[in-house]
């Protein structure tokens, strides 16, 4: 039993894409606002421009969830700053 073989085709590739083409922003990577990032199980939620700013909203979620672990990443230092309620403080 003889097998035949198709034709091949060539495409040309055309010049480089036009600049005003923009990036499309996808889950894997969102752009950046700011420098401290909130992590909420270890996922990114948000970014803000000041640690005072992210440490608020963290500690608004962690009063509402307590189990949940809540972090503050330092994009710059690459420091994680773990979020804990004070000692004594009810849900």
């Amino acid at each position: 039993m003889a097998t035949m073989r198709r034709e091949t085709k060539t495409i040309a590739l055309g010049s480089e894409p036009e600049e005003s083409v923009q990036k499309r922003v996808t889950q894997r990577k969102r752009p950046d606002s700011g420098r401290f990032c909130l992590q909420v199980d270890r996922q990114t939620k948000q970014s803000y421009t000041t640690y005072e700013a992210a440490e608020a909203a963290g500690m608004a979620i962690k009063r509402d969830y307590p189990v949940l672990q809540v972090a503050v990443y330092d994009g710059l230092d690459s420091v994680n700053k773990i979020i804990e309620l004070p000692k004594g403080a009810n849900p």
